[in-house]
């Protein structure tokens, strides 16, 4: 497995650390980022090489991993003549690391199979610890035998790989992920508000309900902050209505109302036009003061 070459797409405060731990398992790793200042400092970190395309990174490896913002963003590295789809060779594997619409990796798939290249639709989460620390949680759509192939690479990065079904389905899977967060947000959103009126120490609230049915990751690693009204800690809630859209629109697909995940996209976007987007997604509870 050493033998197979990566390029990694991509340097966010996401993407970063994962080339870091492909570079650091072993696997040679060439990286690109539209700020080549960017990519530069991390060759210098982790010894791996940079490209000056896209397409001179897919050259270069044998499996391409993408992690940059949204839909529109993965297109701009994919397509084109500097684009992925252009140095890729038939055999190689294409995995995006990016939440997106399922649709866009439904197209990514049929956009590589026409040039005998797999694609895997492969959205994280975890946030920044838990791409720095090499604890992500990575859901998967795709073919097994490309699955399997690019298993072992992901595991650098990754605690938990699991392969949902055919294309599209990991983006699904996130979705869900997204759709739960931002319930037990809202809950705890909620909770803290009624904790802070009654004179509870919060504290002490959380070390005793995290060992029952209410605990939770956002619990233990995010009410004491928010009762400390901090609310710096990784995932912008920006990036969250990004991602909340995309649940609604595919279940409006499906003629489904989801009106808990409405309800707080509608209370991020209060908080958007306040300027508080970057804000980590903690914030909700903001909304309710």
């Amino acid at each position: 497995m050493a033998d197979i070459k990566a390029a990694f797409i991509g340097l966010g405060v996401m993407g970063y650390p994962m080339a870091g731990h492909l570079q650091a398992n072993g696997f040679a790793t060439t990286v690109y980022n539209r700020s080549e200042e960017k990519a530069l400092k991390w060759q210098q970190q982790h010894s791996g090489n940079t490209a000056p395309t896209p397409a001179a990174a897919a050259k270069a490896a044998d499996i391409v991993f993408v992690c940059v913002g949204n839909d529109r963003d993965v297109r701009s590295v994919i397509y084109g003549e500097q684009g992925v789809l252009a140095g890729l060779k038939a055999g190689d594997i294409l995995v995006d690391h990016t939440t997106t619409s399922a649709t866009l990796a439904i197209e990514l798939h049929k956009a590589c199979l026409e040039i005998g290249v797999t694609f895997i639709d492969a959205p994280v989460s975890g946030g920044q610890a838990g791409a720095e620390n090499g604890k992500l949680t990575v859901m998967c759509g795709g073919d097994q035998a490309s699955f399997d192939k690019a298993n072992p690479l992901m595991q650098a990065y990754a605690q938990q790989i699991q392969l949902l079904g055919e294309n599209g389905q990991g983006q699904r899977c996130k979705m869900v992920n997204q759709i739960c967060i931002a319930g037990i947000l809202q809950g705890l959103s909620e909770a803290l508000t009624l904790a802070q009126s009654a004179g509870l120490s919060i504290p002490q609230v959380v070390d005793t309900l995290k060992h029952g049915a209410a605990g939770s990751w956002q619990m233990e690693n995010r009410l004491i902050t928010m009762d400390q009204d901090k609310f710096d800690f990784g995932f912008a809630l920006d990036w969250m209505r990004k991602d909340l859209g995309i649940c609604l629109d595919e279940a409006s697909s499906y003629q489904l109302e989801l009106p808990l995940t409405k309800n707080v996209d509608e209370r991020y976007a209060q908080l958007q036009a306040a300027g508080l987007g970057r804000m980590d997604t903690s914030a909700l509870v903001k909304s309710l003061k």
